[in-house]
């Protein structure tokens, strides 16, 4: 480099970092590695490179710089909004983004079980007081943070005045939170008729049904996808993620699992079973760290799979 002329140009990793190869993660794999001083390197078992791979997934950046999602099920029950609790703490801890979970039931949604409450605050209110919100510091005083990062915009607990929330008004929140978050995740009632679904749907860029592992549960998420297709969904109906939840390894049921993935893997993109998990059915606040190892695995399944559709320009 004698005579050549030095500038902050010529420093850079590539001439300055020794190349060093990284070993493996951990197990006999790392052990070996080590003991051998880095001469021998086994690489990365193919359990990590595949957690790497959901991973790298679940991170896609968002296209369009906003995505919504909407989490239906006709059968209540079956763990929709657990799904979208877990779905979206799974995604939050994973991304540098915000995530924001919004609660869409016509009655009283318990979204806001599943998270400790930072405010009393309801989507409600965000509505009375949007003339307010200009800067990202202004919506947080609506919403509550998990450990994940994950927030959740509750719903009100007062059904009377929760029914009042229709098509606009889902619209109109979309609209505001769309100029913070980069992924929306709708929790949404039961019902495919009430007034605020039309807006969901209308909005979403894809769908998550979640059905039981059961006849009655599968046919109740089968036949919303036919809901779908009748009115102009079909889209989101390809599109679609199906979950089926709580799904027992020691299960006596005589219901083909394969069988039933078969049918929603040949009208939708993807299927993931979710096993029954203990800590799920407490009903109360979702940890991703106390769920067991088969749990965590399965939503990040999922994320990474409805993670793919991020990349999509609109």
């Amino acid at each position: 480099m004698t005579g050549e002329r030095q500038t902050s140009d010529s420093l850079n990793a590539a001439t300055l970092v020794r190349n060093r190869h990284q070993g493996p993660s951990g197990g006999w794999r790392r052990a070996v590695h080590t003991a051998t001083l880095g001469l021998i390197n086994p690489g990365e078992s193919p359990k990590v490179l595949r957690r790497r791979e959901l991973i790298a997934r679940a991170c896609t950046p968002v296209a369009t710089g906003h995505h919504r999602v909407a989490v239906l099920s006709l059968k209540g029950g079956v763990g929709k909004t657990t799904t979208t609790v877990a779905l979206g703490a799974t995604l939050a801890s994973l991304r540098g983004d915000r995530v924001l979970a919004v609660d869409a039931n016509p009655d009283r949604g318990t979204l806001s079980d599943k998270v400790r409450l930072e405010t009393a605050a309801t989507i409600r209110d965000l509505l009375n007081e949007r003339h307010l919100v200009s800067r990202y510091a202004d919506i947080r005083g609506f919403t509550s943070q998990a450990p994940s990062r994950l927030e959740i915009l509750a719903s009100d607990r007062d059904p009377a005045v929760s029914e009042a929330f229709g098509d606009e008004d889902y619209r109109e929140v979309a609209r505001i939170v769309e100029h913070f978050y980069s992924i929306c995740i709708t929790d949404c009632g039961t019902g495919l008729l009430h007034a605020a679904m039309r807006g969901v749907l209308g909005l979403a860029d894809q769908v998550v049904l979640v059905s039981s592992a059961s006849v009655d549960g599968a046919r109740s998420a089968s036949a919303t996808l036919d809901w779908l297709e009748a009115h102009g969904h079909e889209g989101l109906v390809r599109d679609a993620t199906v979950v089926l939840s709580m799904v027992r390894s020691d299960s006596k049921s005589s219901v083909d699992l394969d069988r039933l993935e078969g049918h929603f893997a040949a009208r939708c993109r993807a299927v993931v079973r979710v096993p029954w998990d203990g800590h799920l059915e407490e009903g109360a606040e979702v940890d991703l760290d106390r769920l067991a190892p088969a749990t965590r695995d399965a939503y990040l399944r999922l994320a990474a799979t409805v993670g793919e559709g991020f990349a999509r320009h609109g």
